[in-house]
């Protein structure tokens, strides 16, 4: 696989996810949903923390403006990362597994960093409204923005049976998290790379 197409991946996947985002966030109120089948909603939500809404200040001593900060800087730290390691693997060829795998991986954290750095200062807020794009009340600062998430899969809806200790008779759903384009996109390139290792990181002929 050649820089050609490994951009050309990158950008697909940048471009759906952008216009997914967008999208969602000019003609949802946050907290919007629409069921698409029984097992599949678009749920409009923000995530001003990292994988599963996890923030900085829940784990550490820091404000919740120093923990998003750290946060956005260290994801445009890893995007170097990741974006020298696909340069890198280019330039020595690698399998196209490994490069299919890392170009998604490259684009899923680009994706969520234009959301951090940007969407505070080209959207206002969605609490009770529809944002507007360009808006001259922007609902946060450069590095502070929220990551746009819709997709949803609550493919169990149930409650655990009574006779369970414990959790008996408490809800049960089955997938819980909401997630977006770039979050798929960076799973998947992690799981062709765990599934895929052997063949991923085979050594070729110089």
């Amino acid at each position: 696989m050649n820089l050609k197409k490994s951009l050309l991946l990158v950008g697909l996947v940048l471009l759906a996810d952008q216009i997914s985002k967008v999208y969602i966030k000019t003609h949802f109120e946050l907290g919007e949903s629409v069921e698409v089948f029984s097992w599949f909603k678009i749920l409009f939500i923000e995530n001003e923390g990292a994988a599963w809404g996890t923030k900085l200040s829940d784990l550490l001593p820091v404000s919740e403006k120093t923990g998003k900060l750290i946060l956005t800087i260290f994801r445009l730290l890893a995007i170097g990362g990741i974006g020298y390691w696909l340069w890198d693997i280019l330039r020595k060829k690698a399998s196209t597994i490994l490069i299919v795998a890392v170009s998604l991986i490259f684009a899923g954290a680009i994706g969520n960093i234009i959301d951090s750095l940007f969407y505070g200062q080209i959207f206002n807020h969605s609490f009770g409204q529809i944002a507007t794009f360009g808006s001259d009340e922007p609902y946060a600062g450069l590095f502070y923005g929220k990551v746009v998430d819709m997709l949803y899969f609550p493919m169990i809806d149930t409650l655990w049976p009574d006779w369970i200790p414990v959790l008996g008779g408490k809800a049960f759903r089955f997938f819980e998290p909401v997630f977006n384009i770039a979050d798929t996109a960076i799973s998947t390139g992690v799981g062709i790379l765990l599934v895929f290792n052997k063949s991923a990181f085979e050594k070729r002929d110089a």
